[in-house]
This record gives structure tokens, C-alpha cells and sequence, in this order.
């Protein structure tokens, strides 16, 4: 693995860091936050959740500095305990209900508007595939409902089912979706690292 060499302006600033000047800090944090918060986004693809994890990674940045090596850049080292911030996250996913419904609720925000977000082609891959493992007529109703817009009823009449029937298919589908994409979102974050920064 290759490492770009660390301009010295940067080595001067990071072995300052080291030594606990809190305006190399500062400076670090203006150079590196746009970036990061872009990277952290593309991950979660929730606001609020960016602004949190951000700062975590900053506020980490600060209690190890003793540990960094001034000759290795600074963002590949704040990648990295980014990354693993976001992994301990979606560990944490079935143990906290309520991050899991802010995390889903931003993906299903990403997937409603596809066109928007032609960066992130891994994921929209993901979720087409595990559409792609529903059973034929649950895929047949998910893809009516949520991605021709059409209600419950419509295709009711148009499958010649009834509605509580389309229901069920959607809530099974949902949780099925869930359960498929928590289980490989970290794949996402480990191998499609490289492409982020």
C-alpha cells in the first residue's frame, strides 16, 4: 500500500499536534473537516449523525496525537478511525432502535433518489441485489409500492390480491431489506473504503 508523502508544512503541523498545541489542532480540523464530514456522509447518509461522528473523530484525533507519525498523512490516519467510528455504529444497530430508525430512514432517503447520488453505485448495487432475493411476487409488489409510486390498492386490483395481502408483502419485504443490507453495509464501508477520499 502506497503512502503520499507529507508536505512540510503538514510534518511541521503534526509533530506540534503531538506535542499538544492546540492551534495546529485547529488548524488540522478547518484543513480536514469538509472532507471528512463528505466521506462520513457518504457512509451513513445521515446529517446528524455526521455531525456527531465528526466530532468524535476530531475529539479522538486530539486524545491519541502522541501516536501519530508526522511522515504519514493526517487523513488517511482520520479515515481510519472514521471508519471504525461508522463500524462500531452499525454494530451497535440491533441494540438501539432508535439509531437504527435514523439510519434506515437516510437510506431509504439515498434509495428514493437514486439519481442524486451516482457516487455511491455500491450501494445502489446492494439494495437492487437484495431486492433481487425477495421471493418473485413480493418483489413484484415491492417494486409497484416503492418504486412505481403506485398505492396498495392499485395493485391490489392490478396482482388481483387483497390489500392486506400487499401489506403483508411490504413489511416482509422491509424486514427482509434490513436484516440482508445491516448485514453487509460494513463490506460497503472495509472494501469500498479506497474510493471515498
Amino acid at each position: 500500500m502506497m503512502h503520499c508523502d507529507v508536505d512540510a508544512g503538514e510534518k511541521v503541523l503534526l509533530s506540534r499536534l503531538r506535542e499538544g498545541d492546540r492551534r495546529a489542532f485547529q488548524i488540522i480540523y478547518q484543513r480536514h473537516k469538509i472532507k471528512m464530514a463528505a466521506a462520513l456522509f457518504r457512509l451513513v447518509k445521515d446529517p446528524d449523525l455526521v455531525e456527531d461522528l465528526l466530532q468524535e473523530v476530531f475529539v479522538k484525533l486530539w486524545e491519541h496525537r502522541q501516536r501519530i507519525n508526522p511522515d504519514l498523512p493526517v487523513a488517511g490516519y482520520l479515515y481510519r478511525m472514521a471508519q471504525n467510528l461508522v463500524y462500531d455504529c452499525f454494530r451497535k444497530l440491533s441494540r438501539d432502535k432508535k439509531m437504527q430508525e435514523r439510519i434506515w430512514a437516510g437510506i431509504n432517503r439515498w434509495a428514493g433518489s437514486a439519481g442524486e447520488h451516482i457516487e455511491a453505485r455500491e450501494q445502489q448495487e446492494l439494495i437492487h441485489a437484495a431486492i433481487n432475493l425477495l421471493p418473485p411476487k413480493r418483489r413484484e409488489v415491492y417494486i409497484l409500492c416503492k418504486f412505481e409510486a403506485k398505492s396498495y390498492e392499485e395493485v391490489s386490483l392490478l396482482l388481483n390480491i387483497n390489500m392486506s395481502t400487499v401489506n403483508d408483502h411490504i413489511y416482509k419485504a422491509n424486514q427482509f431489506l434490513k436484516k440482508y443490507l445491516s448485514a453487509r453495509i460494513v463490506y460497503l464501508l472495509v472494501f469500498g473504503a479506497c474510493n471515498v477520499l
